[in-house]
């Protein structure tokens, strides 16, 4: 079997602290828990990240990066409400299929808060910047439209938070969801 190089082994440190800081957050998962899921010791952990905020932050970025791609792919070629459904459905899959990369979005936000009380800035530099880089990815295939972009992410944000907090599928507060803004009744166009 072969041994993994050092960029093969930061990847699998960086899926298993999504599981972990899905599950636990940031101050409620321990580096001893990442480097046991990946199968490493946290001596080894820590020559690959230099501690738990470098681990956390690149994870974070890894799940914007991820949101972004899927955006990107869903929407090439076209533009306005064929983009708008396009993301909106390839989003859907991913939370759907991956419930924990929707809980590490959740996370970042609530770590960001936490840090910036604690007078740490760097965790809302860097998901800020993450939001800025997917703000701009939806925005050209919507038509360049501030409205149009602050109303598909609004209802993505008002969605990860549904769907975070466990509601199922038909229950009343998806009535009249539409990632377009409009309140049209078709919670399906998310797929929920």
């Amino acid at each position: 079997m072969a041994r993994m190089s050092a960029d093969e082994r930061r990847e699998s440190v960086i899926r298993a602290a999504t599981a972990e800081f899905a599950r636990g957050g940031y101050h409620g998962t321990s580096t001893e828990a990442i480097a046991k899921r990946v199968g490493v010791s946290q001596p080894y952990l820590f020559r690959l990240f230099p501690g738990k905020k470098a681990i956390f932050l690149a994870t974070a970025e890894r799940c914007v990066e991820d949101t972004i791609r899927t955006f990107e792919d869903a929407s090439k070629g076209l533009t306005g409400e064929e983009a708008l459904h396009a993301m909106a459905d390839a989003y859907t899959r991913v939370i759907t299929e991956r419930p924990e990369w929707l809980m590490m979005q959740m996370q970042m936000y609530v770590a960001v808060a936490a840090a910036e009380q604690e007078g740490d800035s760097e965790f809302g530099e860097t998901v800020r910047a993450g939001w800025m880089r997917l703000w701009d990815t939806v925005h050209l295939p919507l038509g360049a439209d501030v409205n149009e972009t602050t109303t598909f992410l609004a209802h993505g944000m008002l969605i990860n938070c549904l769907v975070a907090m466990g509601f199922p599928p038909g229950h009343r507060v998806w009535a009249g969801m539409d990632p377009s803004g409009a309140s049209k009744g078709r919670p399906e166009r998310w797929g929920l």
